[in-house]
């Protein structure tokens, strides 16, 4: 079971639609300053003018020290952003307990085998739905609509290519500590630790809480063509947290899920493997039926496992 203690007025169930306005502010505009912070300091620390910085961010890749200026930029205004929103939303405006000694104490090292097991399954199980998502054809009285989607997922797309399109193993480790590490993190605290069970407590149902806290985990990425395989995998570590009622499963989850993504890219554009992350054009529905059997086993005998001890281990805790 989640955990987030708070007895503040504007935590309670009454006041959902507040307690989320408040949020949404908050998150965002630390994002867009710590966004600002990176964007000053950029100049300082990459030796880079303000010129390129502004062809930057128009999509100018060829900037000198580009890749590891975006990818700073990235970790502070987003990984970093999202946990620094999450610790002002638990400590200054729910004061609310996420109870951590608990939470360690639930926590298996153990365990992560099964979580990386079932993280893996479920990323074999999303590559059918990414294909699934990439076929999506609006009707043609939205063809205005789809035509901005597409020109949004490939801008972004290009922006990917170019995060991820590592030249030495300096760049590597960055792209690992901003995307698998500072976003799994970040990611997890704001989505899994706050949104997640206010979610749970505004709706009554521990299932619609996950599901949407994935949906707007989702949305919030902005990317139309992979918004069903986002929902999927933020409702997986939605259920990793439920089950076992730590967010230090979720979180090296998260960090498991983005990391070994960075890896393949790497490694397929040094030609040692064969992985390309635009194509949506086939899929192998033997491997993602196999993931599908091996999340859906996993996540049951890991749902079981955790629950024969929780009884004991809050006992003993609040003792």
């Amino acid at each position: 079971m989640e955990i987030y203690e708070t007895h503040k007025e504007i935590a309670k169930r009454k006041n959902w639609l507040l307690s989320l306005v408040v949020i949404v502010l908050v998150a965002f505009g630390i994002l867009i300053l710590l966004q600002g912070l990176a964007l000053g300091l950029v100049p300082v620390l990459f030796n880079l003018s303000m010129e390129d910085i502004l062809g930057l961010m128009s999509g100018d890749f060829s900037v000198p020290n580009g890749r590891m200026a975006m990818l700073f930029i990235q970790g502070l205004g987003s990984g970093i952003g999202f946990w620094v929103a999450a610790w002002v939303v638990i400590h200054w405006i729910d004061k609310a307990n996420l109870h951590w000694g608990l939470q360690l104490s639930r926590f298996k090292a153990d365990r992560m085998g099964l979580v990386l097991i079932i993280t893996f399954g479920g990323m074999l199980f999303n590559a059918l739905l990414v294909y699934w998502n990439a076929q999506l054809s609006l009707p043609e009285s939205m063809a205005g609509l789809e035509n901005w989607m597409k020109e949004m997922e490939a801008q972004l797309m290009e922006l990917t290519k170019f995060l991820t399109d590592f030249q030495s193993v300096p760049e590597l480790l960055m792209g690992i500590l901003v995307i698998g590490i500072f976003a799994g993190v970040g990611e997890e605290m704001f989505f899994r630790g706050v949104i997640q069970p206010k979610m749970h407590l505004y709706t009554g149902s521990a299932h619609w809480g996950i599901w949407m806290t994935a949906i707007i985990f989702s949305a919030i990425h902005m990317q139309f063509y992979g918004f069903l395989p986002r929902v999927f995998l933020g409702a997986l570590f939605g259920y990793l947290y439920l089950y076992s009622g730590s967010l230090l499963y979720p979180i090296l989850a998260h960090i498991f899920n983005n990391s070994f993504t960075v890896l393949l890219v790497y490694f397929s554009n040094k030609g040692m493997v064969e992985f390309d992350i635009e194509s949506t054009d086939t899929v192998s529905y033997p491997a993602a039926i196999l993931g599908f059997l091996v999340l859906m086993g996993g996540i049951y005998y890991f749902k079981k496992k955790n629950s024969n001890e929780h009884a004991e281990l809050d006992q003993g805790f609040r003792e």
